[in-house]
């Protein structure tokens, strides 16, 4: 009997919160409503600040969590009103929590994740049970705790008879490389480095806009050679997987260390130049990892710059570069769905986790439930 579920994601760029129900089948989600909401201004500004050490970080953090369950809890409301259901027709929410800070392995062996939410309050707001801390169990169990959707991505876009790779551009950019489904040949995913998030600071910062629509600004400058190769020296690109990452390395100030040596340079070459690099980066991912694929999917709100597309089609010539429309499933709903699909194997004591992709000891059932 087919099952309902939320998902509710958050992702790096911090541009808000796109939440999903989806009926689970067996056979791949469906998607039945789609909402996506923007965060508060204050409540961005202070997630944001929260990337970095501060004052009073606990008492800050903690009310934060506070703000992003509220954020939540609106979505979800968003979403029964939508679709004409009640909570009590949704099994449980998936919810993802905002990530501030994400060191796996490092310290002391361990590391930590942190993604902040009150997922009690998101319960108690919406009358439906919730799924959360759906990275830390990897991590205890030896892993990165991240990327998280590879094993969706085979889930859904799995071909019977063709490697698929997927990219989701996000704040962060990951790859998914899907063998053909019945194979024994493992799924690999990674993170290949900065997605939106750098790009989305610089266009702040030069025009004020919260992202560069369509990549149209990046086009009308000029990659500049010197500065791509000091953004390209960084040691993460040539790190094996299984690697992940965040605003713990790329963020303001890492972009400022790399563009010191180049005073004077017009705002919208550096644009240009960070555009070569996020799909540069990406590109040297799919060849490496993913020869035999014929077909890349992009999803996140990068395949919505055709900019960053027109650079991925022409760094990757022979593969057809397409959205995840093309699959299916538009774009700004994969992430979310994938924490619906999370949530329903968690509740069925599924492993939502592959070894092969965190380097995890093995898969494990994630997260923790939190009763309606």
């Amino acid at each position: 009997m087919a099952e309902r579920f939320i998902g509710l994601m958050s992702g790096t760029s911090l541009d808000g919160v796109d939440g999903v129900l989806a009926e689970d089948a067996g056979q791949g989600l469906r998607v039945l409503a789609h909402v996506a909401a923007p965060f508060d201004a204050a409540l961005r500004a202070e997630l944001l600040a929260l990337n970095t050490p501060g004052d009073n970080e606990l008492h800050r953090a903690a009310l934060a969590a506070n703000g992003v369950a509220q954020a939540y809890a609106q979505v979800v409301r968003q979403l029964l009103q939508h679709a004409g259901l009640a909570p009590a027709q949704v099994r449980a929410i998936g919810a993802h929590g905002q990530t501030v800070r994400h060191q796996p392995q490092a310290f002391d062996g361990v590391g930590y994740t942190l993604q902040l939410l009150n997922p009690s309050l998101l319960a108690e707001r919406s009358g439906i049970a919730v799924v959360a801390d759906l990275r830390s169990r990897d991590l205890a169990a030896g892993g990165q705790g991240a990327p998280l959707v590879p094993a969706f991505h085979q889930a859904q876009f799995g071909q019977p008879d063709a490697v698929l790779a997927v990219l989701n551009l996000g704040g962060i950019s990951n790859l998914s490389v899907l063998p053909p489904q019945g194979r024994d040949a493992a799924v690999l995913g990674f993170d290949c480095g900065p997605g939106n998030a750098l790009l989305d600071l610089w266009c702040q910062r030069h025009r004020g806009q919260p992202y560069d629509a369509d990549g149209a600004w990046a086009a009308s400058g000029r990659v500049h050679a010197g500065l791509l190769a000091a953004l390209r020296a960084e040691p993460f690109f040539a790190q094996p997987p299984p690697k992940s990452t965040g605003r713990d390395l790329f963020h303001a100030d890492w972009l400022a260390a790399r563009l010191a040596p180049f005073p004077g340079l017009a705002p919208a070459d550096v644009q240009a130049t960070l555009a070569e690099l996020t799909a540069g980066v990406c590109v040297d991912a799919v060849r490496t990892h993913a020869p035999a694929a014929a077909r890349l999917a992009v999803c996140g709100g990068g395949a919505f710059n055709g900019d960053l597309m027109r650079r991925l089609q022409a760094g990757l010539p022979r593969l057809q570069v397409v959205s995840s429309q093309a699959l299916g499933l538009p774009p700004q709903q994969v992430e979310a769905a994938a924490f619906a699909w999370l949530a329903s194997r968690t509740l069925r004591g599924q492993t939502g986790s592959l070894a092969s992709v965190t380097g995890a000891r093995g898969a494990r059932v994630l997260g923790a439930v939190y009763p309606a």
